[in-house]
């Protein structure tokens, strides 16, 4: 039995060493099968930089609808928003769906419409100070005319009397007595 075993082990390494070479080819091919499917999955998709020329040119084109047709209604300014940036992509030898286009002007106007409203909200602000501030001073002006008025409408009542100013605010807090040192 020995020299069976012997005499059949070198064929034995053999045949697994020449299963694991046609296994490793196999496995290879497929490998190189799943390759060319990822290749052609992502040639299909966009680029990194396509995608950001896209979104440039989707908010070129909605710059562009928003400027040129200003007066026509969301609808018309999208269609010649799409309308500007299938063009522009042409040129670029880019092609995107419809849909994507869409998305992209779309989220264009989002951004224009965020930007917008923080101008706004910044710029309120100071607006509201400054009508704050111009409020004070409207009312500390009209309470000097007031004051003036009066204090004319009492010299004329009484030609003897003299006009004082108004009194000055006193202090509701008790003066301290200095400490004395023993």
């Amino acid at each position: 039995m020995q020299n069976v075993i012997e005499t059949v082990q070198p064929y034995v390494s053999t045949i697994a060493t020449a299963a694991i070479g046609v296994l490793t080819t196999i496995i290879l091919a497929g490998l190189n099968t799943v390759k060319v499917k990822v290749n052609t999955w992502l040639e299909a998709r966009t680029t990194a930089a396509q995608r950001e020329i896209i979104h440039k040119i989707a908010g070129e084109g909605f710059a562009f609808a928003q400027t040129a047709f200003k007066e026509a209604g969301g609808e018309r300014k999208l269609q010649e928003a799409l309308q500007y940036t299938t063009l522009r992509l042409a040129e670029q030898g880019i092609t995107v769906s419809v849909v994507e286009l869409q998305a992209a002007i779309e989220k264009a106007y989002l951004e224009y419409k965020a930007k917008t409203k923080a101008v706004l909200a910044t710029e309120a602000q100071p607006n509201e100070e400054a009508a704050q501030v111009a409020a004070k001073e409207a009312v500390s002006g009209l309470a000097a005319k007031l004051n003036d008025f009066l204090a004319q409408a009492t010299a004329e009542v009484t030609p003897g009397a003299q006009v004082q100013a108004a009194p000055e605010p006193t202090s509701i807090v008790p003066e301290q007595a200095p400490a004395s040192v023993d």
